[in-house]
């Protein structure tokens, strides 16, 4: 049975190799198998009955989901033909691609998930008392709940305040800085300054995180894109960005070739699907930024191509470098309205740093995908040796690792989580040697293992595989993300150097 459900699973994805679709995912109304569960009535869970395996294989679930497995032409001609279904639905797919199992289970909305965190805490206050974390300060303030609770019906698609997708603990409206977060930064700038920074010392203050003030530059520093000599990086920025313009005007207007117009249009078709619940994402000026860093890349990366995915890779980095120009409120901010000169400035840093990521991975994105078909081979190997009762339960209910994991390695966790911890995420990958390519594989194993209880408690396929593509993460913040990050590192320092122990 496990050996025809993976030959099913390819054969139905014959057409793109690992394609991935915006579905449900973390930057929704999550599926926290803490709250209530309602069931239709012809669905039945029989723990104690060997037979309901079959029931629940992966070829029935792949066929009452068909379309939340395939990418159709006429999918992507309806999506071109009806803009506005893009906005109007939380994942960014129109009506007809909605999964119809997600229809049979209710989602807790907001105003659910802030009650159920105000009855397992005390109300903390911002000004005048300790928070637990800046992530509590910024979703469980009780003026923000009183307010929320008080609404008598909440929209289909959650509203949640800028702070709780993109900023961080230092970014408007979160405490005051401590005096040990003053002292970082301030380490920070003395490195920053220096006439040749220190990458090594950089690196090691990095990993615990980058205060959001010097973020930019210790990105563009850390991804190789500046040097570290002071008196030579306004050239080389001068320079990169002229070279990236130089694309621009060189290969863009090709996009309407025979040879370019397929590539053109996945991308045109995947940029709304983009992050579609931040309103600074949908901004035309923001889409044609996208538009032309992923095609310049794609055309100047033959053996890979546009491979849908990386979309989501631009996202921290315009972010990141639109920060520099914007204290509050990014997420609704109107790009258009900055200088030309800096809107540039932004677009070209974005597809540098990009392309410098993207450099260490790109077997990632080659013919057949091998680069993440062997990181989730390793991730399968990995559980079975640190937790081998996941691993027995995925077996029990012939749940392949490649089934959900694939998701992981393409979009680097992107759809599993918040933006505001992908970019903590992405301060340690960058001061970690080879963060995007080897430790993210321990941060995967450190994920799955999050959820362990919520995995274990599941006895069906379905089950399994809704809970794993809807984890909820939507609350987490930078705690959240500093445990799963040194649990990362444990598991990384116990196998690495010890490959043996990821076979029996």
């Amino acid at each position: 049975m496990a050996t025809e459900n993976r030959i099913n699973f390819w054969r139905r994805n014959a057409k793109v190799p690992g394609s991935v679709q915006p579905v449900y995912g973390a930057q929704h109304p999550p599926l926290d198998p803490r709250l209530r569960r309602t069931y239709p009535k012809d669905t039945k869970l029989k723990t104690n009955n060997v037979k309901s395996k079959k029931a629940s294989s992966f070829h029935e679930f792949a066929r009452s989901t068909n379309d939340a497995w395939d990418i159709e032409d006429e999918e992507d001609e309806d999506f071109l033909s009806n803009p506005a279904s893009s906005t109007s639905l939380p994942s960014g797919l129109h009506s007809a691609s909605i999964v119809s199992t997600y229809n049979q289970v209710n989602i807790p909305t907001e105003g659910d998930i802030l009650q159920d965190v105000q009855e397992e805490e005390e109300c903390r206050y911002v000004n005048g008392k300790v928070v637990k974390s800046s992530s509590e300060a910024h979703l469980s303030t009780c003026s923000v709940r009183t307010t929320l609770q008080k609404q008598q019906s909440l929209p289909v698609r959650p509203v949640i305040p800028l702070v709780a997708r993109i900023s961080d603990q230092n970014a408007s409206g979160a405490p005051p800085m401590t005096v040990r977060e003053k002292s970082r930064l301030d380490k920070f700038k003395q490195l920053l300054a220096s006439p040749n920074t220190d990458l090594e010392e950089l690196r090691k203050h990095s990993w615990s995180g980058i205060p959001r003030e010097v973020r930019p530059i210790t990105w563009r520093l850390l991804s190789g894109y500046l040097p570290a000599n002071k008196e030579r990086r306004e050239l080389v920025l001068k320079r990169k960005r002229e070279e990236y313009f130089g694309f621009i005007e060189q290969y863009y207007h090709s996009r309407t070739d025979e040879h370019y117009k397929d590539t053109y249009r996945q991308i045109h078709i995947d940029i709304p699907r983009t992050n579609p619940l931040i309103p600074l994402f949908q901004q035309p000026a923001v889409q044609e930024v996208f538009e032309r860093i992923l095609f310049i890349w794609a055309i100047r990366h033959p053996a890979s191509g546009y491979v849908q995915g990386i979309n989501d890779l631009v996202t921290p980095f315009f972010v990141v470098f639109l920060s520099e120009f914007v204290a509050e409120d990014m997420e609704n901010f109107e790009v258009a309205a900055l200088p030309l000169d800096t809107q540039r400035n932004i677009e070209a840093d974005s597809f540098w740093c990009m392309s410098k990521l993207l450099d260490g991975i790109q077997d990632n994105y080659t013919f057949a995908q091998p680069g993440i078909q062997n990181k989730v081979k390793a991730l399968e190997e990995l559980v079975s040796r640190i937790d081998e009762d996941i691993h027995n339960h995925f077996k029990k209910y012939e749940v392949e690792y490649l089934q959900f994991a694939f998701r992981w390695m393409n979009n680097l966790l992107m759809r599993e989580l918040p933006l505001r911890c992908t970019i903590r995420l992405w301060d340690t990958y960058q001061a970690e040697a080879e963060g995007f390519s080897q430790f993210h594989l321990y941060v995967c194993a450190a994920f799955l293992l999050e959820w362990r209880k919520e995995i274990l408690s599941m006895v069906d396929f379905q089950g399994l595989l809704m809970l794993l593509q809807n984890l909820p993460t939507i609350h987490w913040g930078n705690e959240e993300v500093n445990l799963l990050l040194a649990e990362a590192y444990r598991l990384k320092y116990t196998f690495a150097d010890a490959p043996s122990h990821y076979k029996r």
